[in-house]
């Protein structure tokens, strides 16, 4: 049977109105039913606005929702959970920190000890290409490599399950091809479960074993496309694929792409 990693059952989020003007306030997702299996990975899609990002800070445990639950591995999330790691657009990288204290900066709060912080840094520092820039800091790297070392203090606390909104959006398009290479061959390799927000079509079929597409505001999920093509781990090659184009197809009609402010 089928293990669940990420679940989310019946779950609306309503925010109260900032001022009494303001009226009812807003629902920004409303009913959503999603099932992630574990070694997944999920693409959500859908319009500015629509309550993806909504959806991650409830999975994470950083926000609740206001009716329905999420679990995480079959327990209800109610706070921030250890086994969940989030990776956002910005590397958020602390600049008085170089960056192998960068990536161990998750580690210390945790308390692991100063050795087994040391030996899981230097094996993701490697990784993902970074050993020779160690003991820089972080104004001194280009944005793909400090992107590189976000995601290397993301891996290093061997989380379960990733939450990933838009990681990759800041970057030019070579370098973000080369880092989504190595996220896929990461989440492939050790099987980890991910859910990825992205607004780039192309990235979200090369990633991902299912796209889920999300309506207007209040948003709810309104298909559920499952990419039937191989090499999840060489996004490079699936772009390739015969199958990706029909895809791209498909979701530009289900977003209505010709009015291109909905996706902004």
């Amino acid at each position: 049977m089928a293990r669940y990693r990420l679940e989310f059952k019946g779950v609306s989020k309503h925010f109260p109105p900032m001022r009494r003007s303001d009226g009812e306030g807003v629902l920004a997702i409303d009913g959503v039913d999603v099932a992630i299996e574990e070694g997944e990975v999920v693409a959500l899609i859908g319009p500015s606005g629509c309550g993806k990002s909504t959806l991650l800070n409830l999975a994470s445990g950083l926000d609740r929702p206001s009716r329905g639950n999420v679990f995480v591995d079959g327990e209800e999330v109610d706070g921030p959970n250890e086994h969940v790691a989030f990776m956002l657009q910005k590397d958020l990288l602390l600049p008085w920190r170089t960056i192998r204290k960068n990536v161990e900066f998750g580690q210390e709060i945790r308390g692991l000890d100063a050795a087994e912080r040391r030996k899981r840094s230097e094996h993701f520092l490697a990784k993902y290409h970074l050993s020779d820039f160690a003991n820089r800091y972080p104004h001194e790297l280009s944005g793909g490599m400090r992107q590189r070392a976000a995601l290397a203090r993301t891996m290093v606390m061997y989380p379960d399950v990733l939450l990933l909104d838009e990681p990759f959006s800041a970057l030019d398009a070579q370098t973000k091809m080369v880092l989504q290479q190595d996220l896929a061959r990461t989440l492939f390799e050790e099987k980890k479960t991910a859910l990825l927000i992205t607004h780039d079509l192309v990235e979200a079929l090369a990633m991902s074993d299912r796209v889920l597409v999300m309506s207007r505001r209040p948003g709810k999920i309104i298909r559920e496309i499952v990419v039937d093509a191989e090499n999840r781990q060489d996004p490079m090659s699936r772009r390739q694929h015969p199958k990706i184009g029909p895809y791209i197809a498909e979701l530009m009609s289900l977003l209505d792409i010709g009015h291109a402010e909905e996706l902004v």
